[in-house]
């Protein structure tokens, strides 16, 4: 299994930017697919989450109303849309694959299995 996570680099703040997460050895019509970040000297956190039953998409606080997760099947991708953009986004970017979801559980590192490398994002202010 492998999640290759692309899209990140230099963006000014209130730019945009549309991260990738390309999926081999998976079928993302099988597992939710989640993003998460981390910053430097934190965290990693939970993003975005899309499920695999019904497309239902899910938002932390922080970026809800900015970012939007979506998926094309036939290309077995998962894309994350980043608009208007903060300093405070600045992070590496991880897609990750979970077997057995529990959705309300859905920020938890440890409910995903299969992690991509990430992909750096920086906002310049």
């Amino acid at each position: 299994v492998q999640l290759q996570a692309s899209g990140g680099g230099v963006v000014q703040a209130g730019g945009s930017l549309r991260l990738s997460c390309a999926a081999s050895g998976l079928s993302i019509e099988d597992y939710p697919i989640g993003w998460f970040r981390q910053a430097p000297g934190k965290e990693r956190e939970g993003v975005s989450l899309i499920d695999n039953i019904d497309g239902s998409t899910y938002y932390s606080n922080s970026v809800k109303g900015r970012f939007t997760i979506s998926k094309d099947n036939a290309k077995n991708t998962v894309y994350l849309q980043l608009n208007n953009l903060k300093s405070e986004d600045t992070a590496v970017y991880y897609c990750a694959a979970s077997g057995s979801l529990v959705v309300r559980q859905w920020l938890l590192r440890e409910q995903y299995d299969y992690w991509g490398q990430g992909t750096l994002v920086t906002v310049s202010s």
